[in-house]
């Protein structure tokens, strides 16, 4: 979704993330062991999302709304989706637009496009950290999706690779009934069940709005 506003995705070829190792930015070890590296990443990461902008297929799903009780539930962590109006939106891997401390993970802020420093700290003393699910860490709002996604008439899946659990193991919640489709320009064939649109988000996902929308009017 967000690659078509310039924000590179965590999971390039090489295997890096602007440059980065995984490793080395997005797990509980990296924090641990440098967290003026992570932070220092993260507030980058930050300032670019305050300078990208919604593409049309942000603006399409906010659209649909106008039809369809819509819930967006994504692995990214900026927030293109809200500022392109979708009022309903669950981020399974957090929000970079938000610290947490790291002695209470409920204690959560939001910080906007400020940076995180060293010695910025919660109200109990403990520093704050990015509000971010990193590798190897808990994902909170793993059973909020399915519920969502075992509830839905349609599912929409957009570009993703469907290779990181467990979010991948989502769309498995869906019931038998549920129309199913997979916005994806890089799928090289449709998972079962599924309409593949083998079309870029930004092109694919207007086109299946008007469809959704035409078949509501007809």
């Amino acid at each position: 979704m967000s690659a078509e506003s310039g924000l590179k995705t965590f999971r390039d070829k090489d295997g890096l993330w602007e440059q980065h190792r995984i490793e080395d930015v997005a797990t509980p070890e990296a924090w641990n062991k440098n967290q003026k590296l992570v932070l220092d990443f993260y507030n980058l990461r930050r300032r670019q999302v305050a300078a990208a902008q919604p593409n049309p297929a942000h603006s399409a799903i906010a659209g649909l709304q106008k039809h369809f009780d819509t819930v967006v539930i994504t692995q990214n962590i900026d927030d293109l989706h809200e500022r392109a109006g979708s009022e309903n939106v669950l981020h399974l891997h957090g929000e970079i637009t938000k610290a947490r401390s790291t002695l209470n993970p409920y204690l959560i802020y939001q910080i906007g496009e400020r940076d995180i420093l060293p010695g910025d700290y919660c109200e109990l003393g403990s520093q704050l950290r990015p509000h971010i699910v990193w590798f190897g860490e808990f994902v909170p709002e793993l059973d909020s999706a399915a519920e969502i996604i075992s509830d839905a008439d349609i599912l929409i899946v957009i570009g993703t690779s469907l290779a990181v659990y467990p979010a991948a193991g989502l769309i498995h919640e869906a019931k038998p009934d549920c129309r199913k489709f997979l916005v994806d320009v890089k799928a090289n064939s449709a998972v079962y069940g599924f309409t593949l649109i083998q079309k870029a988000a930004g092109i694919g996902v207007p086109e299946l709005q008007s469809m959704l929308e035409q078949e509501v009017n007809s």
